[in-house]
């Protein structure tokens, strides 16, 4: 059997297709290495250079008081809208069942229905001393009332800042803030307790006092 030995150190001395196709490959490879190599080392470089966009490019104040009012503006354009006032419709028939506990006891209605013009002052005194008597007999029966201020009425009062403007009306020439001072013209009445007796079902309130016939 012969044996053959290679020598690695012998360069050829030819180039055929094959050896430039080869020797193409290498260098196209290299290339491509290269070009690789030089996009990620640019890219490491931008990346280290490239500002952050809060240090990079201060926002000039006036801009940012400008976007802070847009925000407000905002912020009260999207707010919820006030709740709608709910106004509490009050039913009649308390009203027209005390207009009749007055007719009944103090004969109300006949009285303020009635053409006075052709009686005398001491006709209507002692008409009107006849409806006082059953009116106050039945507000006290039907009503408990409190004066508002125990003060005597024509004594000066000194309403301080914050007083309840639904208790006491300030008339007159209103000047300036609290605390005011001034007469006190009228005390004014404050119901505590109500004790309106229970209708029946079906009963007509609206019949404040029927016809009477008599037999």
């Amino acid at each position: 059997m012969n044996n053959y030995a290679i020598d690695l150190s012998l360069k050829p001395t030819t180039f055929d297709l094959w050896h430039v196709y080869l020797a193409g490959t290498v260098v196209l490879l290299s290339l491509i290495l290269i070009v690789l190599l030089l996009s990620m080392v640019v890219g490491l470089m931008r990346s280290k250079k490239k500002p952050t966009v809060e240090s990079a490019v201060p926002i000039p104040e006036p801009v940012v008081k400008v976007v802070e009012k847009i925000v407000e503006v905002e912020k009260v354009i999207h707010a919820p809208a006030p709740e709608p006032v709910v106004l509490k419709e009050a039913t009649p028939d308390a009203a027209l069942q005390l207009l009749g506990l007055l007719q009944k006891e103090a004969r109300f209605i006949d009285f303020i229905k009635e053409d006075i013009t052709a009686f005398s002052d001491a006709d209507i005194g002692v008409a009107a001393r006849v409806v006082h008597e059953g009116c106050n007999k039945a507000i006290n029966e039907h009503f408990t009332l409190d004066a508002i201020r125990n003060e005597q009425e024509g004594s000066k009062v000194t309403l301080q800042e914050g007083f309840d403007a639904a208790t006491v009306r300030l008339t007159g020439n209103i000047v300036g803030s609290a605390p005011f001072t001034g007469t006190l013209v009228h005390k004014g009445w404050r119901v505590t307790n109500i004790r309106l007796p229970k209708l029946t079902l079906g009963h007509n309130a609206a019949i404040v006092a029927p016809a009477e016939v008599e037999l």
